[in-house]
């Protein structure tokens, strides 16, 4: 490695094995590392659904192995400001929102890439499966999705612009997880076989109803079918999503004189939430037309190239793990735009993120606000 391109990294360390293998593929290109441990959550420190003193011991171990220093920094109060605030404000409008988008695009690349810049750092990395490359006759970075495709995190990313892009690594993102699974076991780091986490960044594997209930007021209402049938009662429309099938608590409903084996033991779905009247409706059937929608607008909408593609054909996710679906992306005017899917898109979810593709090229999305058709 020539020692001009040598860099201060500052690699963000959550205790898992993504960002542990980041800080040993960068300390053996010969840069300067530095790890840090972010600390967003604070509440309930000592509960047993807070794993975050066993992942800073995690990362903090691990820093050792690789020979590098080890910084516990805590960012809870932004994170309440700036995350959890809106996600509360999400759910109680009856919306499910992705944190996670929300904490990469205000915590981990900007209050800790602005911590990491005062460090004297040149760039910042973190153990996220997506790449980044500036494109040569542009100019403009790219976020590129990560070369695992059962891994590709660019969903969570679509957020970041041109400054965060152009100061950020992404080493794992070359790699297969099981690639990285190894690294991390030939090299002996003592977190190789823990298992990734799972769930939202704050909440940990907690249940997540019980989470909620901590911090919204939730009124039980009626579970209503298509035909306005009472079949159950729900616990507050915040604690469901759309397209939820487990934990409603109803059975089915036995027509008069149906035959047996027949549609009533469908299972059921969460279809709507009816705000203004407090009901949530349900259907029966996977492929309920109620269920199916070829059109959404979304707001808020934020490009990676700092403005909007032009109008025409895409692909796009509308939740993570989604394969890219076929679109025409109509601009409705900054920051919004509407997207026409080729094919039926199942459970469209406001609050969800939908975001868009040109082939592996993440170029950035915006939030579901309606759904339609």
């Amino acid at each position: 490695m020539t020692a001009h391109t040598k860099q201060r990294v500052v690699v963000g360390l959550s205790g898992g094995v993504d960002s542990a293998v980041t800080a040993y593929l960068l300390k053996q290109q010969g840069h300067e590392v530095v790890g840090i441990f972010m600390k967003n959550w604070e509440d309930d420190d000592d509960s047993e659904y807070c794993s975050s003193n066993i992942d800073f011991v995690d990362a903090a171990a691990v820093a050792d192995v690789i020979g590098i220093e080890i910084e516990h920094v805590n960012f809870a109060a932004e994170y309440k400001d700036r995350v959890f605030a809106d996600f509360l404000r999400e759910y109680q409008a009856g919306r499910t929102p992705n944190p996670d988008i929300l904490c990469n695009a205000e915590i981990k690349f900007k209050s800790f890439l602005d911590h990491a810049m005062r460090l004297g750092a040149e760039k910042i990395a973190t153990g996220h499966y997506a790449r980044v490359r500036q494109n040569p006759s542009t100019g403009l970075f790219e976020l590129l999705k990560g070369l695992d495709p059962s891994k590709d995190q660019s969903y969570f990313l679509h957020r970041l612009n041109q400054a965060q892009l152009a100061k950020t690594l992404f080493p794992v993102g070359e790699l297969h997880k099981t690639e990285v699974r190894r690294i991390a076991q030939e090299i002996g780091l003592p977190n190789a076989k823990k298992k990734d986490s799972t769930g939202i960044c704050f909440i940990g594997e907690r249940p997540f109803r019980e989470f909620l209930n901590r911090y919204i007021h939730h009124a039980p209402g009626p579970i209503l079918d298509e035909r306005g049938r009472k079949i159950g009662q729900h616990v507050g429309l915040s604690f469901y999503t759309l397209g939820q099938r487990q934990g409603l608590g109803i059975g089915g409903i036995k027509e008069k004189g149906a035959q047996r084996g027949g549609g009533e033991h469908q299972p059921w779905f969460v279809a709507r939430k009816e705000l203004d009247s407090n009901v949530l409706r349900v259907v029966q059937g996977h492929d309920h037309p109620w269920l199916l929608s070829h059109q959404l607008t979304a707001q808020d909408a934020s490009w990676t190239a700092g403005q909007p593609p032009a109008a025409g054909t895409y692909a796009a996710k509308t939740r993570y793990r989604q394969q890219d679906a076929a679109c025409s992306l109509a601009l409705a005017g900054a920051p919004d735009f509407a997207l026409d899917f080729t094919d039926a898109q199942w459970a469209v979810t406001p609050g969800q993120s939908a975001v868009l593709y040109d082939g592996e090229v993440c170029l950035g999305g915006g939030v579901i606000a309606t759904v339609g058709g």
